[in-house]
């Protein structure tokens, strides 16, 4: 990419996280939770899943399973069937129970406080673990990218790639490493709440009144 295309999405970028660390200031995800690790299960829940489906499906769920342990110790039918409303559900089911018998024997039955360590457990990539570490541990080491941000970042060119890893590590040189914070969580709740995904007038919304024409670029959801 030549220089000068890449001046201009920093600069678009600048403007964009402008927006989002003063409407968005405070990162926190939509996702509940009390423990520690059913935040982590919630996420992995999340996948390809919305928030209110998922917090429907742990408001029972977490009453029941609250430690690493009590994940670990369920049967998978048993805990599938728990989560079936979510999907992907037989295949989520046994990545948190994998995940939690991992954390008990490799991690003193504690959710890791590394990327890299999150990343060794099972069902946990890198958009996961940097969702975790943002809110558990309020450390952001990288930019986890969801559909939304990939959305975002496609259509305000912040990128080229399609490849979910590929696109974080685009808007990671865009961005100021002290404003990362704000990039997953700002895009998430402005892509839930103001411009959904799909194909509308959007001109008038405050983000695409930074870039116009981010109103004529819909992308495909894969």
């Amino acid at each position: 990419m030549n220089s000068e295309k890449q001046a201009e999405r920093k600069a678009r970028a600048r403007k964009i996280v402008a927006f989002l660390k003063k409407n968005y200031p405070k990162p926190k995800s939509e996702l509940t939770y009390k423990a520690q690790f059913q935040f982590v299960v919630a996420v992995m829940l999340s996948a390809q899943c919305t928030d209110k489906v998922v917090n429907r499906v742990t408001d029972s769920l977490f009453k029941k399973y609250k430690t690493p342990l009590d994940f670990a110790r369920v049967k998978p039918a048993d805990f599938a069937r728990e989560i079936s409303s979510v999907t992907f559900f037989q295949n989520k089911a046994k990545a948190v129970i994998a995940a939690a018998k991992k954390i008990i024997e490799d991690f003193g039955d504690k959710v890791p406080q590394s990327a890299d360590d999150l990343q060794k457990l099972p069902g946990v990539g890198y958009k996961t673990a940097h969702v975790i570490m943002g809110e558990l541990f309020d450390e952001w080491p990288g930019i986890p990218t969801d559909t939304h941000v990939r959305r975002f970042a496609l259509r305000f060119d912040l990128t080229d790639k399609k490849d979910l890893n590929r696109i974080s590590k685009d808007i990671e040189a865009l961005v100021p490493k002290k404003d990362w914070k704000y990039v997953n969580n700002g895009l998430v709740l402005y892509g839930r709440y103001i411009c959904k995904a799909n194909k509308h007038d959007c001109s008038q919304h405050p983000l695409t009144k930074l870039w116009p024409p981010a109103a004529d670029r819909w992308v495909a959801s894969k």
